[in-house]
């Protein structure tokens, strides 16, 4: 009987697949907001605190985008990435 070579499994995590998504949406509202003029930082950090949508442009469906993503997950993230952890 010959032996099978040693394949190592893949892991797959819902996590790292909703972490990867929040970055693409983040970046494209960020892209959207300077591409209409505004200062993205200070509008997504007022959308943040308020979690008012208003904060966020239309433009190219970034109001939408942003809603799709937990607000809490959101603020974990970024104080995660903040502190390196």
């Amino acid at each position: 009987m010959t032996e099978q070579p040693h394949i190592k499994t893949q892991q797959f995590s819902i996590y790292d697949e909703k972490t990867k998504e929040m970055h693409t949406i983040l970046a494209a509202v960020y892209q959207a907001l300077r591409e209409k003029g505004y200062d993205p930082i200070n509008q997504l950090v007022g959308y943040i605190l308020s979690e008012d949508p208003t904060y966020i442009t239309n433009h190219k469906s970034a109001r939408s985008l942003i809603c799709r993503i937990d607000r809490d997950e959101l603020m974990r993230e970024l104080v995660k990435n903040y502190l390196g952890i």
